[in-house]
């Protein structure tokens, strides 16, 4: 009977320090594993959320970097067609301009030239007069020298 009391003592102290164990060091540390794996978890969950999200804003900033070239290429487009037509512009009133330039140095041209044209008949005509009047050896009336003035001036024209 000897082994029963020391069998007895021994599944009590057995006992209370199960029981000890229990309350003292198993539950803390599988409370602490527990919260550790949440913790793990939530981690795992917010990694997750954070790289979705940065997978949204990435897109979102290539979908802004597209509007914006789209944008810049359809500006350029824009200025160049602008530049074209102000170059046309430029170009037409450039043209109008050489035309009026050249338009009026035509007239005065024209005009010049029939101004010439008559100081030269008028000076044909004196001398053609003055030549008459030294040749004959006469002195030629006013009305001698209006006559041969305009004789001269019909074979001329």
């Amino acid at each position: 009977m000897l082994i029963r009391p020391h069998f007895i003592a021994q599944v009590v102290s057995f006992c209370i320090v199960a029981f000890l164990l229990q309350k003292f060091a198993y539950k803390p540390v599988v409370t602490m594993l527990e919260e550790r794996r949440q913790r793990i978890a939530e981690g795992l969950a917010n990694a997750e959320k954070i790289k979705t999200e940065l997978q949204r804003t990435e897109a979102a900033r290539l979908e802004v970097l597209n509007n914006a070239n789209t944008q810049a290429n359809k500006l350029i487009e824009e200025a160049r067609a602008a530049a074209n037509r102000v170059r046309e512009e430029e170009t037409q009133k450039a043209i109008a301009a050489a035309e009026q330039i050249i338009t009026k140095a035509r007239e005065a041209a024209a005009a010049e030239h029939a101004t010439m044209l008559t100081d030269l008949k008028r000076e044909v005509g004196r001398l053609v007069v003055q030549t008459t009047a030294t040749v004959t050896g006469k002195i030629l009336t006013p009305e001698d020298q209006k006559r041969l003035a305009e004789e001269t001036s019909r074979q001329i024209a």
